[in-house]
Protein backbone atom coordinates (compact mmCIF):
# COMPACT_ATOMS: atom_id res chain seq x y z
CA UNK A 1 0.00 0.00 0.00
CA UNK A 2 0.90 3.51 -0.50
CA UNK A 3 2.97 5.20 1.89
CA UNK A 4 0.41 7.91 3.89
CA UNK A 5 0.74 11.60 2.78
CA UNK A 6 3.23 13.63 4.79
CA UNK A 7 2.85 16.87 1.97
CA UNK A 8 2.91 20.40 3.30
CA UNK A 9 2.88 22.44 0.14
CA UNK A 10 4.84 25.48 0.13
CA UNK A 11 4.41 27.85 -2.54
CA UNK A 12 6.82 30.37 -3.46
CA UNK A 13 5.22 33.47 -4.95
CA UNK A 14 7.60 33.26 -8.35
CA UNK A 15 5.83 32.88 -11.94
CA UNK A 16 2.36 31.12 -12.26
CA UNK A 17 0.72 29.38 -9.59
CA UNK A 18 0.78 25.64 -11.28
CA UNK A 19 4.53 26.06 -11.50
CA UNK A 20 4.74 27.33 -7.77
CA UNK A 21 2.78 23.71 -6.89
CA UNK A 22 4.62 21.47 -9.26
CA UNK A 23 7.93 23.04 -7.58
CA UNK A 24 6.17 22.71 -3.86
CA UNK A 25 6.07 18.89 -4.84
CA UNK A 26 9.34 18.39 -6.61
CA UNK A 27 11.22 20.13 -4.10
CA UNK A 28 10.65 17.45 -1.36
CA UNK A 29 10.63 14.33 -3.86
CA UNK A 30 14.19 15.07 -4.71
CA UNK A 31 15.39 16.08 -1.44
CA UNK A 32 14.17 12.13 -0.20
CA UNK A 33 11.66 13.16 2.39
CA UNK A 34 8.94 12.33 0.26
CA UNK A 35 9.90 8.76 -1.11
CA UNK A 36 8.52 6.42 -3.76
CA UNK A 37 5.54 4.91 -3.00
CA UNK A 38 4.23 8.26 -1.14
CA UNK A 39 0.88 9.03 -2.23
CA UNK A 40 0.42 12.59 -2.79
CA UNK A 41 -2.17 14.19 -1.73
CA UNK A 42 -5.79 14.20 -3.85
CA UNK A 43 -6.47 17.01 -6.51
CA UNK A 44 -9.52 18.23 -4.62
CA UNK A 45 -7.45 18.53 -1.12
CA UNK A 46 -4.71 20.35 -3.20
CA UNK A 47 -7.11 22.95 -4.14
CA UNK A 48 -7.93 23.40 -0.34
CA UNK A 49 -4.45 23.25 0.92
CA UNK A 50 -3.78 26.05 -2.56
CA UNK A 51 -6.64 27.92 -2.54
CA UNK A 52 -6.55 27.63 -5.94
CA UNK A 53 -8.62 25.88 -8.97
CA UNK A 54 -8.65 22.31 -9.77
CA UNK A 55 -7.21 23.00 -13.75
CA UNK A 56 -4.24 24.45 -11.65
CA UNK A 57 -3.47 21.85 -9.52
CA UNK A 58 -4.54 19.12 -12.77
CA UNK A 59 -1.54 21.27 -14.76
CA UNK A 60 1.11 21.06 -12.18
CA UNK A 61 0.44 17.04 -11.50
CA UNK A 62 0.60 16.54 -15.48
CA UNK A 63 3.78 17.94 -15.35
CA UNK A 64 5.00 16.21 -12.59
CA UNK A 65 3.93 13.01 -13.98
CA UNK A 66 5.54 14.46 -17.97
CA UNK A 67 8.94 14.51 -16.01
CA UNK A 68 8.65 10.86 -14.62
CA UNK A 69 8.85 12.69 -10.82
CA UNK A 70 4.81 10.98 -9.76
CA UNK A 71 2.76 7.72 -10.91
CA UNK A 72 -1.09 7.77 -11.45
CA UNK A 73 -2.36 4.54 -10.01
CA UNK A 74 -6.10 3.63 -10.74
CA UNK A 75 -7.51 2.94 -7.51
CA UNK A 76 -4.41 4.33 -5.86
CA UNK A 77 -4.03 8.20 -6.81
CA UNK A 78 -1.22 9.85 -7.63
CA UNK A 79 2.12 8.15 -5.88
CA UNK A 80 6.18 9.18 -6.45
CA UNK A 81 7.65 7.11 -8.71
CA UNK A 82 10.64 4.33 -7.61
CA UNK A 83 13.32 6.40 -9.33
CA UNK A 84 11.56 9.73 -9.20
CA UNK A 85 15.00 11.30 -7.18
CA UNK A 86 17.29 10.50 -10.19
CA UNK A 87 14.96 12.58 -12.06
CA UNK A 88 16.32 16.52 -12.78
CA UNK A 89 13.42 19.02 -12.75
CA UNK A 90 13.67 21.68 -15.64
CA UNK A 91 12.38 25.48 -14.90
CA UNK A 92 11.51 26.89 -18.56
CA UNK A 93 12.05 30.43 -18.44
CA UNK A 94 8.93 32.44 -19.26
CA UNK A 95 9.76 36.14 -20.36
CA UNK A 96 6.18 37.11 -19.61
CA UNK A 97 5.94 36.10 -16.14
CA UNK A 98 9.75 37.60 -15.69
CA UNK A 99 8.63 40.69 -17.05
CA UNK A 100 6.11 41.46 -14.89
CA UNK A 101 7.22 39.70 -12.00
CA UNK A 102 9.86 42.83 -12.40
CA UNK A 103 7.00 45.14 -12.43
CA UNK A 104 6.87 45.85 -16.45
CA UNK A 105 3.97 45.72 -18.80
CA UNK A 106 4.19 42.60 -20.88
CA UNK A 107 2.81 42.81 -24.70
CA UNK A 108 3.67 40.29 -27.99
CA UNK A 109 4.47 41.21 -31.40
CA UNK A 110 5.05 38.46 -34.24
CA UNK A 111 6.91 39.49 -36.71
CA UNK A 112 6.73 36.53 -39.09
CA UNK A 113 5.95 33.15 -39.45
CA UNK A 114 6.57 30.81 -42.10
CA UNK A 115 7.02 27.05 -43.30
CA UNK A 116 9.90 25.56 -45.09
CA UNK A 117 12.07 22.77 -45.34
CA UNK A 118 14.69 22.32 -42.85
CA UNK A 119 17.95 23.75 -44.79
CA UNK A 120 21.27 22.23 -44.14
CA UNK A 121 21.90 25.24 -40.83
CA UNK A 122 17.91 24.71 -39.64
CA UNK A 123 18.73 20.99 -39.62
CA UNK A 124 22.02 21.28 -37.20
CA UNK A 125 20.18 24.06 -35.02
CA UNK A 126 17.10 21.57 -34.64
CA UNK A 127 19.11 18.35 -34.94
CA UNK A 128 17.23 16.71 -37.33
CA UNK A 129 17.25 15.97 -41.18
CA UNK A 130 17.70 18.01 -44.20
CA UNK A 131 14.34 18.40 -45.57
CA UNK A 132 12.53 18.14 -42.34
CA UNK A 133 9.07 20.02 -42.06
CA UNK A 134 9.54 23.00 -39.76
CA UNK A 135 8.17 26.46 -38.74
CA UNK A 136 9.95 29.42 -38.15
CA UNK A 137 8.69 32.13 -35.72
CA UNK A 138 10.12 35.51 -35.39
CA UNK A 139 8.29 37.38 -32.52
CA UNK A 140 9.33 40.58 -30.30
CA UNK A 141 8.62 40.61 -26.57
CA UNK A 142 7.78 44.33 -24.47
CA UNK A 143 8.43 45.45 -20.95
CA UNK A 144 6.02 48.87 -21.69
CA UNK A 145 7.40 50.20 -25.01
CA UNK A 146 11.14 48.77 -24.68
CA UNK A 147 11.89 45.09 -27.11
CA UNK A 148 13.09 43.32 -23.80
CA UNK A 149 13.77 40.06 -26.04
CA UNK A 150 14.01 38.80 -29.82
CA UNK A 151 12.85 35.43 -30.04
CA UNK A 152 14.00 33.50 -33.06
CA UNK A 153 12.31 30.00 -33.41
CA UNK A 154 12.42 26.64 -35.05
CA UNK A 155 9.62 24.01 -34.58
CA UNK A 156 9.63 20.56 -35.57
CA UNK A 157 5.88 20.21 -37.56
CA UNK A 158 6.72 16.69 -37.49
CA UNK A 159 6.33 16.67 -33.90
CA UNK A 160 4.04 19.93 -33.02
CA UNK A 161 0.88 20.29 -34.96
CA UNK A 162 0.08 23.78 -34.58
CA UNK A 163 -1.75 26.71 -37.08
CA UNK A 164 0.86 29.11 -38.07
CA UNK A 165 -1.51 32.09 -37.78
CA UNK A 166 -2.19 30.72 -33.94
CA UNK A 167 0.95 33.03 -33.05
CA UNK A 168 -0.91 36.15 -34.20
CA UNK A 169 -1.85 36.18 -30.79
CA UNK A 170 -0.45 33.72 -28.34
CA UNK A 171 3.66 33.24 -28.29
CA UNK A 172 4.92 30.57 -29.13
CA UNK A 173 7.35 30.01 -26.40
CA UNK A 174 4.19 29.99 -23.98
CA UNK A 175 1.73 27.57 -26.43
CA UNK A 176 4.34 25.01 -26.16
CA UNK A 177 5.14 24.99 -22.60
CA UNK A 178 1.30 24.68 -22.07
CA UNK A 179 0.48 21.86 -24.57
CA UNK A 180 3.66 19.83 -26.30
CA UNK A 181 5.25 17.23 -23.29
CA UNK A 182 9.03 17.58 -23.08
CA UNK A 183 11.78 15.42 -21.89
CA UNK A 184 14.82 17.09 -22.16
CA UNK A 185 16.12 20.81 -22.64
CA UNK A 186 19.77 22.25 -23.62
CA UNK A 187 20.78 26.30 -22.45
CA UNK A 188 23.51 27.76 -23.72
CA UNK A 189 24.16 31.34 -22.92
CA UNK A 190 26.28 33.36 -24.55
CA UNK A 191 27.45 37.09 -25.22
CA UNK A 192 27.51 38.24 -29.23
CA UNK A 193 27.91 41.38 -31.07
CA UNK A 194 24.50 42.15 -32.14
CA UNK A 195 23.53 41.18 -35.71
CA UNK A 196 21.61 44.14 -37.89
CA UNK A 197 18.26 42.57 -38.20
CA UNK A 198 18.63 42.01 -34.31
CA UNK A 199 19.90 45.31 -33.52
CA UNK A 200 17.13 46.83 -35.75
CA UNK A 201 14.11 45.31 -33.59
CA UNK A 202 16.03 45.82 -30.21
CA UNK A 203 16.50 49.47 -31.08
CA UNK A 204 20.29 49.03 -30.46
CA UNK A 205 23.32 49.48 -32.91
CA UNK A 206 24.87 47.03 -35.07
CA UNK A 207 27.51 45.23 -33.22
CA UNK A 208 26.57 45.93 -29.88
CA UNK A 209 26.72 43.99 -26.71
CA UNK A 210 23.68 41.78 -26.93
CA UNK A 211 23.05 38.18 -24.77
CA UNK A 212 21.76 35.89 -26.14
CA UNK A 213 20.10 31.99 -24.46
CA UNK A 214 19.80 29.16 -27.03
CA UNK A 215 17.17 27.06 -26.23
CA UNK A 216 16.69 23.04 -27.90
CA UNK A 217 13.91 20.67 -25.92
CA UNK A 218 13.22 17.03 -26.97
CA UNK A 219 10.59 14.67 -25.90
CA UNK A 220 12.48 11.75 -25.36
CA UNK A 221 14.75 11.60 -29.06
CA UNK A 222 12.65 13.77 -30.90
CA UNK A 223 13.61 17.46 -31.09
CA UNK A 224 10.89 19.60 -30.44
CA UNK A 225 11.88 23.12 -30.91
CA UNK A 226 15.31 25.42 -31.22
CA UNK A 227 14.78 29.17 -29.84
CA UNK A 228 17.58 32.26 -30.02
CA UNK A 229 16.43 34.60 -27.28
CA UNK A 230 18.33 37.73 -27.74
CA UNK A 231 18.34 40.61 -25.14
CA UNK A 232 20.27 43.82 -25.48
CA UNK A 233 23.22 43.72 -23.23
CA UNK A 234 21.87 46.60 -20.49
CA UNK A 235 18.22 44.88 -20.37
CA UNK A 236 18.59 41.48 -18.91
CA UNK A 237 20.45 39.66 -16.66
CA UNK A 238 20.34 36.17 -15.05
CA UNK A 239 20.32 34.83 -11.43
CA UNK A 240 20.61 31.80 -9.82
CA UNK A 241 20.18 30.91 -6.14
CA UNK A 242 21.53 27.37 -5.19
CA UNK A 243 22.69 25.80 -1.88
CA UNK A 244 25.65 23.08 -2.15
CA UNK A 245 24.66 19.38 -1.69
CA UNK A 246 24.40 18.40 1.65
CA UNK A 247 27.02 15.80 2.26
Amino acid sequence: MPNKPKLELELDGEGPLWQQIRRAIARPILRGTLPPGTRIPSEEDMMKLTGTAKMTVHKAIRSLANDGLVERKPKLGTIVALRASERPVFEIWDVAAHIRQAGGIYTYKPESFTTHAASPDDAALMQTEVGAPLLTVVCLHYSGEVVFQVEERLINRAAVSVKPTLFRKIPPSRWLLDNIPWTEAEHMISANAAREKIAKLLGIRPGAACLVVERRTWNENVPITYARLSHAGDRHKLIGRFKPPKI
